[in-house]
């Protein structure tokens, strides 16, 4: 019922919403800064912006610079299956960089969140995004998807790429990552990656327990599945498949930050009234992408929730695929670079380097680390520190990689 009093309440306010987008834009023009009429305007248009998207949003790298020149770039799908898409940036007149397999979180948000991440590896790389479907588009037919699912699809990608190819992981899928590099390792597969860049995940949620690991461990698997999983209501595709709302788990961020969320829209607002239109397209931007939510199959988050959050099952020692122990200590041809926030408050310092316990058969000169000062959780992969300082080094070790 969770979720069906959701799409009501959504249904509801929508034309509500569109009115007044409308109203704003037919008002905004015919009045000057700060004045009455500009207000009102600028308050319709902040309350048209406070909802939920349910559709991926574009990616919109059209142009990237490559080798010394602007050169275009196209979205090409290179593997579809029911629940993501292997989709390749390819760029015009450039060939023979590092292949890389730019793996994005399934934890409400669409892949488009790694879009700077994406846009900046495109100067250097030749890179793949693993682009999740909303669960609730997905038709029942297509079964259910695990994190063991989640662990083959990455597989599956990187034989689709070739051999050579280099992962880069952000945040939650950095245990999927280790897991499949594990597994091809073992079997000597050629898709095993020659390197893997883990960028602030949850590899030991043991080590410096934040906010989010507390709440994970304080209830019940009982407790996670009663109240936070849904069916999804008509008409979507995947009408009556069990899923974590997208909207459950962004009112879960929002909550972590709710007084910066809220100056937000109030800067956004006052932006709008002094004509600062630049000022205000920023941040408008940022919340068209943070209030695009994606559904996540109840299979796969709840098994994350329990393995990754709770029983530590990786850092543990008894990660399994479909039966199958997964062992780090397998990979011994793939680099591997650990990226840390120094503020991050979601997944601190400490958890995502002890990768590197976890990958013995690895010899030293192949294991590196960079914690960056003065970034949080998001700073990690996006903005200026990433561009100007962790990326960089990434580029380093997975050229280093290549020769």
């Amino acid at each position: 019922m969770l979720y069906h009093g959701y799409q009501s309440q959504s249904d509801t306010l929508a034309p509500l919403r569109l009115l007044a987008q409308h109203q704003s834009a037919l008002l905004w023009w015919r009045q000057t800064e700060g004045s009455g009429m500009r207000k009102a305007a600028a308050a319709l248009d902040v309350f048209s912006r406070m909802r939920l998207t349910h559709s991926r949003p574009p990616y919109g790298i059209d142009t990237v610079e490559a080798e010394g020149r602007t050169v275009a770039v196209t979205e090409e799908p290179a593997l579809v299956l029911p629940f993501g898409t292997l989709l390749h940036f390819a760029r015009a007149g450039v060939r023979g960089q590092p292949r890389v397999l730019l793996v994005a979180p399934l934890s409400g948000h669409f892949a488009t969140l790694l879009r700077d991440t994406a846009r900046t590896l495109l100067q250097d790389h030749d890179v793949y995004i693993t682009d999740w479907h909303n669960a609730r588009d997905v038709h029942l037919r297509h079964g259910a998807f695990s994190l063991d699912d989640y662990v083959d699809y990455l597989m599956r990608y990187l034989r689709a790429i070739g051999p050579g190819a280099h992962v880069v992981a952000v945040c939650q899928p950095c245990v999927a990552a280790i897991a499949a590099t594990a597994l091809l390792a073992e079997d000597d597969d050629p898709a095993q990656p020659r390197s893997l860049t883990l960028m602030a995940g949850p590899v030991d949620c043991r080590v410096n327990p934040t906010g989010v690991n507390r709440l994970a461990t304080s209830r019940s698997m009982g407790w996670f599945e009663s109240n936070l999983i849904s069916h999804v209501p008509p008409p979507h595709a995947g009408h009556m498949r069990r899923v974590y709302p997208g909207f459950l788990q962004l009112s879960a961020f929002l909550s972590m930050n709710l007084q910066r969320h809220q100056q937000q829209f109030r800067t956004l607002y006052q932006h709008l009234v002094d004509g600062e239109l630049e000022q205000a397209e920023v941040i408008r931007a940022f919340y068209d992408e943070y209030l695009a939510v994606n559904d996540l199959p109840a299979e796969f988050y709840l098994e994350t929730v329990e393995k990754v959050f709770q029983t530590f099952d990786l850092a543990r020692g008894t990660l399994a695929w479909r039966g199958r122990p997964v062992a780090p200590k397998a990979i011994r041809r793939t680099w591997l670079f650990t990226v840390e926030g120094e503020r991050d408050d979601i997944c601190a310092v400490g958890q995502t380097v002890a990768a590197h316990d976890l990958c013995a058969g690895l010899r030293p000169y192949m294991k590196l680390h960079h914690v960056q000062t003065g970034v949080g959780h998001y700073g990690v992969f996006s903005g200026r520190r990433w561009k100007n300082e962790i990326y960089p080094r990434l580029r380093e070790v997975v050229h280093g990689a290549e020769g």
